[in-house]
């Protein structure tokens, strides 16, 4: 009992953080209406520019995030107005493939500016804090605070702001939203950022809590997609769910399984939602 309520408690930690990407893949699905997959490497993007931030110019990690998102932001916006932009008539199957080769690029690219060696933070090495038997990591739980506050300050820009009402209405009906004068082209670079600077931050997490390189993303971006599935493609709170569902998952599956094997978790969370309920936990019904 005691090492399963560990892996509950290092499952929720887990999954604050995975569900920071999972947002921001299912933001950019709800705009854009095709899997960008390239979250991946924009999540190692964020990552090495709050590592600059961090490690190179010495402020602390919690201000670095604010360079992982707006350095993922930046270069998300870009490198689609680049490549992607351009695929915009054809599938969405088409588009999700493109989007695995911009992954491709960008990753290579990080490789070349910083090598294949795993990086760490400067953040200062403390002890667990310990309630009875469980044991939980500071760095941990600066983690979930700082995804949870990611995630607070973002249900509040769609609910409180102009422009998060205005995306929310593309993601609902794009026609009526265009006929409103709603200018989708405007909402579609700002889902990017939104997305892709939201995976830069949840690249930072994990690299905090691990190490970063330029593979950080690719290693990741099964679990925080099967999040997203999970919770339901298009549906923030969905990707919320998702997030702890799968984090707790792939902690719990650690009773049976050997640690090598969690990304297992994210394939079969994918094929039994797909299977029994394809809209998700809290995605939209179809009709």
């Amino acid at each position: 009992m005691e090492r399963v309520l560990q892996l509950v408690v290092n499952g929720v930690m887990a999954g604050a953080v995975l569900a920071v990407p999972a947002i921001g893949f299912t933001t950019i699905f709800a705009v854009l209406r095709f899997a960008n997959f390239a979250v991946a490497a924009h999540m190692a993007v964020g990552a090495f520019a709050g590592y600059v931030v961090n490690a190179w110019l010495g402020f602390p990690a919690w201000t670095a995030t604010l360079a992982a998102f707006a350095g993922a932001a930046s270069v998300g916006v870009a490198t689609d107005h680049l490549t992607l932009r351009r695929l915009r008539g054809y599938s969405a199957l088409t588009i999700a493939i493109a989007s695995i080769a911009l992954n491709l690029m960008v990753e290579n690219a990080l490789r070349f500016a910083f090598g294949n060696a795993p990086r760490n933070f400067s953040i200062p090495l403390m002890r667990d804090w310990s309630v009875g038997s469980i044991h939980v990591g500071p760095q941990q739980v600066e983690n979930a605070v700082i995804a949870v506050v990611a995630m607070a300050a973002l249900f509040a820009f769609f609910s409180l702001t102009t422009t998060g009402k205005a995306m929310r209405a593309v993601a609902d009906n794009p026609t009526l939203a265009d006929s409103k004068g709603i200018d989708p082209d405007h909402m579609a670079r700002v889902a990017l950022a939104i997305g892709m600077g939201l995976g830069g931050v949840g690249g930072m997490l994990i690299g905090l809590d691990t190490s970063l390189d330029p593979l950080l993303g690719f290693r990741s971006i099964l679990s925080v997609f099967a999040a997203a599935v999970v919770g339901g493609l298009g549906s923030i709170p969905g990707a919320v769910v998702g997030g702890l569902a799968i984090g707790l998952a792939e902690e719990l599956s650690l009773l049976a399984l050997p640690a090598t094997y969690k990304a297992v978790v994210g394939f079969v969370a994918i094929l039994i939602m797909l299977t029994l309920r394809p809209r998700g936990l809290v995605g939209p019904r179809t009709s």
